[in-house]
């Protein structure tokens, strides 16, 4: 994993990222730990990846990591280990199918954010994009249900993973605030602020299985440091068109590792709910206009 392989294939250094993200339901469940201790972990071993990796690029010491950066960084790391652990208390809720799915409402809850609090403007064919990616929610999340109720237990899980979508977003909001610092940098103080933030709450000294260990390395290092060295290095050298494509290939691999593995299939409205999403999605990303009808003038 090179920047001259990530620069001239950067299409499939993106696709091999969002493979291994698919696969972080299954390394979160077979670890069979508490979502809190598990981020921690993530962060801990995300730590150690990220920092010897920038050290060995030369990214370290950053002379551009100001003070104001720095908390900046670390409220957004805050906001993002928030959401991890929301996130991952989602899979043994629901399914890992399911909150991958629900998950992927992210973009509109940053487009949201910015018309709330930093005034910006949204037109009537990104408020439709919306209205349909939202109802794709209703649909994805499996409480639409033939007997008429649904399990309370199962709501909860759907409520925590669009909390952490929400959170996901204001980190990326955040984010766009740190200019051009390195993403490595960025997510290197997310990861040590996770370490700090959940040492008192991990239960770190409970013993822990050999072969927990293994998924929590996993984790740590495949989903927090390649990955994401790998997407944050493909991103600037891809137009939107294509990242937009090539990012629905993270929720199509967990609903295969959630239906391979654990034996859980989309229902129909789910698949049909995750197609109203991924729609929306690209509709909102390429700036799709939706038809309208000319009302004639005599």
């Amino acid at each position: 994993m090179t920047d001259t392989s990530t620069a001239r294939f950067p299409a499939a250094s993106l696709a091999l990222a969002m493979v291994i993200a698919g696969t972080v339901g299954a390394f979160v469940t077979e670890s069979g730990l508490h979502p809190v201790t598990v981020v921690f972990w993530r962060c801990v071993f995300g730590t150690i990846f990220l920092a010897a990796w920038c050290l060995l690029r030369g990214y370290l010491p950053d002379r551009t990591l100001s003070l104001s950066r720095l908390g900046l960084a670390a409220l957004a790391g805050v906001c993002m280990v928030l959401s991890w652990t929301a996130f991952f208390a989602g899979f043994a809720m629901t399914s890992i199918g399911t909150t991958t799915i629900v998950y992927h409402v992210q973009p509109f809850f940053v487009v949201l954010i910015g018309v709330v609090f930093l005034k910006e403007r949204i037109s009537l064919d990104q408020i439709l994009w919306m209205l349909g990616a939202f109802l794709g929610v209703v649909l994805a999340s499996g409480l639409v249900v033939a007997h008429g109720h649904a399990d309370p237990y199962w709501a909860l899980g759907i409520a925590l993973t669009l909390g952490a979508a929400l959170l996901y977003a204001v980190a990326t909001i955040l984010a766009k605030g740190l200019g051009q610092q390195r993403p490595e940098i960025t997510v290197l103080c997310q990861t040590v602020v996770g370490v700090v933030m959940l040492a008192p709450f991990a239960d770190i000294g409970q013993h822990i299985a050999p072969a927990s260990w293994g998924w929590l390395l996993g984790i740590g290092i495949l989903h927090t440091g390649i990955a994401y060295v790998l997407m944050n290095s493909a991103f600037p050298r891809l137009t939107t068109p294509v990242i937009g494509v090539i990012t629905f290939i993270y929720p199509v691999v967990a609903i295969m590792v959630d239906w391979a593995i654990y034996g859980h299939p989309l229902r129909p409205a789910q698949a049909a709910g995750m197609a109203l999403i991924a729609l929306a999605t690209l509709g909102v990303r390429l700036g799709w206009r939706l038809p309208r009808r000319r009302v004639s003038t005599v």
